[in-house]
């Protein structure tokens, strides 16, 4: 039964743009496409190495900028922004988790990547344990988790932010936006695609800044953040319930492992594993290191991309909490920071026809909590900004899915099923393959519009955690241990995939409950987090891995070399003249000084919010 608390008329925000905010968002597309085509001119795209790789030369800053902007797409701005407004601070644990792992790319597996002179992951893994199934296989899987996870949570986290913030026709914002992605992509390769996400990455930094400033102002600064966030209540609730009010540990990173929403056990090391697969064995991020001109420029681009991804907490997370404290129903500000207030439960609803009310879906409207930011404080021009930041996360995402997309089915599937198709034909059908996964995307829309998730980033890491660890099992053997062989891997896959699609398939057959409903869902959902089921996954097929290649014959010495790390010859980076070591070695200890510097600064800020 809900309980209606509300005194006042409710207020719909104004969603019109002013010509300010339309030359701003005009000249944000001129922008784009102008570097795409300088970009684009720059590169060789008529080669394989060129097209796929940018030529492997690329400097570290575009590098960092690209690995930041490719990682912070649309879903990640509303999902982050809305997962903070439902439970605080501790989903930043998934961007500050990343420094470990993007040093681990780019010390560990990136040196092995290069000296096998590899263009996609699954090349690698064929390489290292040799037969075709497992290439195959990885292929396909990851084409699969592109479609229907990346490019459709980017492309529903996108809409949204159009229809609540312009009101703009679905499909023909998507549509375009898509149009212009798919344009310097096609044309450009990875160099059109890496030069454009340094682009975006400005621009998102630019216009998230001065929105955190003004989200920080209404409620009086950071001081008045856990105090206002616990005033986040409601004004229409379920009875007999406490999941309107805000969770008293909002504003500490490390949770109970029983009764955390993020428990610390699975933070620490449920989203390591996940981690690793995402930045170390993922084709859109490592994609991005194999283009560096040397291994220093992708030590310091992994580097750079580190200290990025500190900045979420602060520029999007922390201003889902404040959304929250501002749209509950009965949030409390000060005389000295007016603000336009709705009077209605939008982000912090719980009942499901006012969540249905404000957003679509009845689970929840965490979702909201940024756009809603945006169109209630950003003034006239400023609010074209963020319109030109949402788009743009969406943009520098969905481009490097469709170049790693196109990469892997060309390199991995074509070239298998056409062992001798020329150079003209791969590139002719990697550019194809990105007009395919648009056709596809825009065929997956209906389905984005029904999507009942309440908080996105969670549903996404869920997905993966259902997913990912079997791969990072047979990556962190493959490389660590000499013994691991093919007939193991392929069972630790299988065996894998078996267990985590039914967790899977019983997620989407059981979906997260309305506050106050009875759960009935099985206990492997009811009981079991998904941070730890990823540490159970990873440990049953490295398990499966383990023992199926100690029951099988030792792959041979030659098989091995240069493809782990006990057998890696400890050579200079392809690139770096010999005349030049004294140089490389320099630029080797400025890296591995900043790599240190790096974890401090991680440790402090973990430290500062346990």
């Amino acid at each position: 039964m809900a309980v209606d608390n509300s005194t006042s008329d409710p207020h719909t925000p104004s969603s019109q743009l002013s010509l300010a905010d339309i030359v701003v968002i005009a000249v944000y597309f001129a922008l784009n496409v102008a570097v795409g085509i300088w970009s684009s001119c720059r590169a060789s795209r008529n080669t394989v190495s060129g097209y796929f790789l940018a030529g492997r030369d690329m400097t570290w800053w575009p590098i960092g900028a690209s690995l930041f902007a490719s990682s912070e797409g649309s879903g990640l701005f509303i999902g982050l922004a809305g997962s903070g407004a439902a439970g605080g601070v501790a989903v930043a644990g998934f961007e500050w988790n990343a420094t470990y792992v993007l040093l681990a790319l780019a010390w560990v597996f990136v040196p092995i990547y290069i000296s096998s002179e590899i263009v996609t992951m699954p090349e690698y893994i064929q390489k290292r344990y040799g037969g075709q199934r497992i290439r195959m296989y990885l292929s396909v899987l990851s084409l699969l988790l592109s479609v229907f996870t990346k490019i459709s949570i980017d492309l529903y986290a996108g809409a949204l932010f159009v229809h609540i913030c312009l009101g703009w026709n679905f499909y023909l914002s998507t549509i375009l936006m898509l149009a212009i992605t798919a344009l310097y992509t096609i044309a450009g390769g990875l160099a059109a695609v890496i030069y454009t996400d340094a682009l975006q990455t400005l621009i998102m930094v630019v216009g998230a800044v001065i929105l955190t400033v003004k989200a920080f102002d209404q409620i009086g600064g950071y001081e008045q953040l856990a105090a206002a966030y616990a005033r986040a209540i409601p004004s229409k609730t379920v009875a007999n319930t406490t999941c309107h009010l805000p969770r008293a540990d909002a504003m500490h990173m490390f949770r109970d492992p029983y009764t955390g929403d993020l428990p610390w056990t699975g933070m620490t090391f449920g989203l390591t594993i996940m981690a690793t697969w995402y930045w170390c064995t993922d084709q859109v991020i490592v994609q991005r290191s194999l283009s560096a001109r040397d291994l220093n420029h992708a030590k310091a681009g992994s580097i750079l991309a580190s200290y990025l991804k500190m900045l979420p907490m602060g520029l999007i997370v922390m201003p889902g909490m404040i959304s929250r404290a501002l749209f509950p129903g009965r949030a409390v500000v000060s005389e000295r920071h007016k603000v336009r207030l709705s009077h209605t439960d939008d982000v912090g609803c719980v009942t499901p026809a006012e969540c249905l009310r404000a957003c679509g879906a009845e689970i929840g409207c965490s979702n909201i909590a940024y756009p809603k930011l945006v169109m209630e404080l950003m003034p006239i021009g400023l609010r074209g900004l963020m319109v030109a930041v949402m788009m743009a996360a969406l943009m520098s995402s969905l481009t490097s899915i469709f170049n790693s997309s196109s990469t892997l089915f060309t390199m991995d599937v074509w070239r298998r099923l056409r062992p001798r198709v020329s150079e003209r034909e791969l590139l002719l059908v990697g550019r194809l393959v990105i007009v395919v996964l648009i056709g596809v995307s825009v065929a997956w829309i209906p389905v984005l519009q029904g999507s009942n998730s309440g908080q996105l980033f969670i549903y996404m890491q869920s997905v993966t955690s259902s997913l990912a660890p079997p791969v990072t099992a047979v990556f962190v053997l493959g490389i660590f241990w000499r013994r691991a062989n093919e007939q193991g891997a392929f069972w630790g896959l299988m065996v894998g995939l078996a267990v985590g699609a039914t967790r899977l398939v019983l997620e989407f057959l059981y979906p997260a409950l309305p506050c106050g409903a009875v759960d009935t869902r099985p206990a492997i959902l009811g009981s079991i987090h998904y941070l730890h089921f990823a540490v159970a996954l990873f440990a049953l097929s490295g398990a499966v891995v383990v023992a199926g290649s100690l029951l099988t014959p030792p792959p041979p010495a030659a098989q091995i070399h240069n493809l782990t790390w006990w057998t890696l010859a400890k050579d200079l980076p392809p690139g770096t003249k010999t005349g030049d070591t004294q140089k490389h070695a320099f630029w080797a200890r400025v890296c591995g000084i900043n790599a240190i510097l790096l974890m401090c600064v991680n440790v402090f800020f973990y430290a500062y919010f346990a």
